[in-house]
């Protein structure tokens, strides 16, 4: 068992679907080895996460409970919880300057298309989002079955950037 609860954070521009469907999934898989968190480089004003993201994750039997759109700055506080790990799931807020994390964290980048943007109808990005819940699931079901030696502080970011590729 590790020896405390990794933190992950998940950013994306306007944490309103990537971001917020790998929070929910790795919240429900993670058990008492990680805790997941998402926030945006961009969030617009009163920002909400996608409708078609929360009906996704209703629809896959995931809580939604407390899921809300979130500025990144809001984890770079004296205050915040530390964080283990920060991965980008958006291709934009991966180039962006990202703010000091305190205590350093692993960080790692794993590229998704935004399901919610297009001009499909609403079942096509419906459809879209279930797609990449799908990914973003077989991809966190791979961290959290991973042993803990893959786990410590040394490895962990190359831990994470391995998984991007799967």
């Amino acid at each position: 068992m590790t020896q405390h609860t990794l933190n992950v954070l998940f950013l994306c521009t306007h944490n309103s679907a990537r971001s917020i469907l790998a929070e929910a999934v790795l919240n429900r898989i993670g058990g008492e080895r990680f805790r997941a968190f998402s926030a945006g480089s961009q969030p617009r004003d009163l920002q909400q996460p996608n409708p078609l993201a929360i009906a996704t994750l209703k629809n896959a039997g995931i809580n939604t409970t407390g899921l809300r759109s979130k500025s990144w700055d809001e984890f770079a506080t004296p205050d915040a919880p530390h964080m283990d790990l920060v991965i980008t799931v958006c291709d934009n807020a991966a180039g962006e300057v990202c703010p000091y994390w305190p205590g350093q964290p692993a960080t790692a980048h794993w590229g998704y298309a935004d399901p919610s943007e297009g001009s499909g109808s609403e079942p096509q990005k419906l459809e879209a989002c279930r797609l990449t819940l799908h990914a973003l699931h077989r991809r966190l079901e791979l961290l959290v079955n991973l042993p803990d030696t893959s786990l410590t502080r040394l490895t962990l970011a190359k831990t994470a950037k391995d998984l991007s590729s799967k």
